[in-house]
C-alpha cells in the first residue's frame, strides 16, 4: 500500500509539472529576430452578433521602447562617449568649396579676358526732333509719313527709330516783359485771358516776369482757377515810364529851387538817373532751367512776350541757347511795340558797338526762335492781332511731327538737318543739340 501510494503522488507531480511548463511556453514569446520583423498583434475579431457597444475596445498603442513585441530599447550613451563623439566632430575637416570647371579654350563669363581690355564703349543716346512743315501760305502740312522725312547729324543720316505726328502736352514758360513802356504792358494785360484759353487741360504753364530782374510769378500748374487768379495778378503790375527819365527841372526829384538853388540846401544834388537793364536772357535762363526739371513725356517751350531788347543780363546769348539745346526746349515769341513795326524794327538791329552797352539788343529773341526750332516771332500790334498769335503759337507747338533717332555722339554740339522730300514747304527744326551727358 505504501509502495502504491508513493507511485500516485509521484504521477500526479509530474502530471502537474508538465501543465504548467506547458501554460509557461504559451505566454512566453519568441525572441526577435533581426533577419524577420515580428508583425504588431493584430486587434481581436468581434464576436458574431454582438453589437458595437458589447464589441471591445482596442487596446491603446504602447510605447516603442516599452514592449518586447517592438524589439529592445535603444541603450542611452554613456558620458564617457561623448567627448570621444566631440573629439571626432572636431577632427573632421570642412568640407571643400564647389570646383566650377570649364572646357578647355573657355574661361568663365564673369571673369574678363584680354581683348575685354581694348573693347571701347559708346553710349546712345535716343534723340527726340520736334519738327514744323508748313507751305508757302504759312499753313501746316499734314499727313506725311516717316518715309517723307530725313534727318543728318554732322552730314551723316540716320535710321529713324520714332515717329509720331499726336500733340503732345506742353510745358510752358510763359515770360512777359515788364521792361517795355507801360501802354505796351496794359495792352498785353488785356490780351492774358486770351493766353490762358489757347492751352489745354492737359498743359502745365509757370509764368515769369522781368525787366532789371527775373521774378517767377507762378509755379508749373494747370489751366485751371489757380492759373485764372496769376493772370489776374499781372493785371495789377506796370510797365516803365514812358520817355527819358526825368533828373532835373520843375518834376525832376529835387526839392524847389530859386534862381537855380535849392532852397533848403546850399549845395545842388545831382540826380543820376537809374540804370535800366532789360535781362531777358537771365529770364530765358532762369526758365531753362525749372523746365528742365519737368516731365520728359511733355513738350518744353518757353514763350516770350517782349519787344525784344536785351540790355544787362549776366549770361550771355550763347550759355543761355547751349542750355536750350541740351534740355530740347523751344523758344517762341510774340514781338510788340517796337518789334511789331517792320521799319522800326530793321533800325533798332543796327547798332555800332560802342553805342550797344547803353541800348542793348534787338535782335536776340528772333535768334532763339530760329535756333531752337520755333519757326518765327509773330510780331503783332492790336489786341486781336495778338490774341490770335497765342492760339497760333500753341497750336505750332502742340502739333508737330516728332522724330527720334539713336546717336553715338559725345562730347561738343552735333549738328541736325532735317529735310522733307515735298516740293514748295518750309521745315523748322532745331540746329542742333548737345548730348546730355550719360546717365542723365
Amino acid at each position: 500500500m505504501r509502495a502504491r501510494a508513493v507511485l500516485a503522488l509521484a504521477l500526479s507531480l509530474w502530471l502537474t509539472g508538465s501543465v504548467m511548463g506547458q501554460q509557461k511556453a504559451e505566454e512566453v514569446p519568441d525572441a526577435p529576430s533581426a533577419t524577420r520583423p515580428i508583425p504588431p498583434p493584430e486587434p481581436p475579431s468581434p464576436r458574431p452578433g454582438a453589437t458595437q457597444e458589447e464589441q471591445p475596445e482596442s487596446a491603446p498603442a504602447e510605447d516603442p521602447g516599452s514592449s518586447v513585441l517592438n524589439g529592445p530599447r535603444e541603450i542611452p550613451r554613456s558620458a564617457s562617449d561623448a567627448p570621444a563623439q566631440k573629439t571626432e566632430q572636431k577632427s573632421t575637416p570642412p568640407p571643400m568649396p564647389p570646383v566650377t570647371t570649364v572646357p578647355a579654350g573657355s574661361v568663365p563669363r564673369d571673369l574678363e579676358t584680354h581683348e575685354d581690355l581694348y573693347k571701347i564703349t559708346t553710349s546712345v543716346n535716343l534723340v527726340l526732333v520736334p519738327v514744323m512743315v508748313k507751305d508757302n501760305s504759312g499753313r501746316m502740312v499734314n499727313g506725311l509719313v516717316p518715309k517723307d522725312f530725313s534727318v543728318l547729324e554732322n552730314g551723316q543720316g540716320q535710321k529713324l527709330r520714332f515717329f509720331t505726328s499726336d500733340p503732345f502736352a506742353l510745358s510752358a514758360a510763359v515770360i512777359i516783359d515788364l521792361g517795355m513802356p507801360d501802354v505796351a504792358v496794359k495792352k498785353v494785360q488785356q490780351t492774358l485771358s486770351a493766353l490762358q484759353g489757347a492751352f489745354s487741360q492737359f498743359d502745365e504753364v509757370g509764368i515769369y516776369t522781368y525787366s532789371s530782374t527775373v521774378g517767377q510769378v507762378s509755379d508749373f500748374t494747370g489751366a485751371d482757377k489757380q492759373l485764372t487768379a496769376v493772370m489776374n495778378q499781372i493785371k495789377t503790375y506796370s510797365g516803365a515810364n514812358n520817355g527819358p527819365p526825368v533828373t532835373s527841372g520843375p518834376l525832376g526829384p529835387q526839392g524847389p529851387i530859386i534862381n537855380g538853388h535849392p532852397v533848403d540846401s546850399p549845395i545842388t544834388p545831382v540826380s543820376t538817373p537809374p540804370k535800366v537793364a532789360r535781362v531777358m536772357n537771365d529770364a530765358i535762363l532762369r526758365a531753362a532751367r525749372d523746365l528742365s526739371k519737368r516731365e520728359r513725356t511733355r513738350r518744353k517751350i518757353i514763350f516770350v512776350i517782349s519787344d525784344g531788347r536785351e540790355l544787362g543780363s549776366t549770361a550771355s546769348y550763347s550759355d543761355t541757347l547751349k542750355v536750350l539745346l541740351t534740355q530740347n526746349i523751344t523758344v517762341y515769341a510774340i514781338g510788340v511795340e517796337g518789334a511789331a513795326i517792320p521799319i522800326y524794327d530793321k533800325l533798332q538791329r543796327i547798332h555800332l558797338p560802342k553805342t550797344r552797352a547803353l541800348i542793348g539788343y534787338s535782335d536776340i529773341l528772333p535768334k532763339y526762335v530760329s535756333a531752337t526750332g520755333g519757326g518765327t516771332v509773330y510780331n503783332e500790334l492790336s489786341q486781336s492781332d495778338i490774341e490770335r498769335a497765342y492760339a497760333k503759337a500753341l497750336g505750332d507747338a502742340r502739333n508737330q511731327y516728332t522724330l527720334g533717332y539713336s546717336s553715338k555722339g559725345i562730347g561738343g554740339y552735333r549738328q541736325i538737318e532735317v529735310r522733307v522730300k515735298r516740293p514748295d514747304v518750309k521745315v523748322y527744326a532745331r540746329d542742333g543739340y548737345y548730348p546730355l551727358p550719360t546717365g542723365k
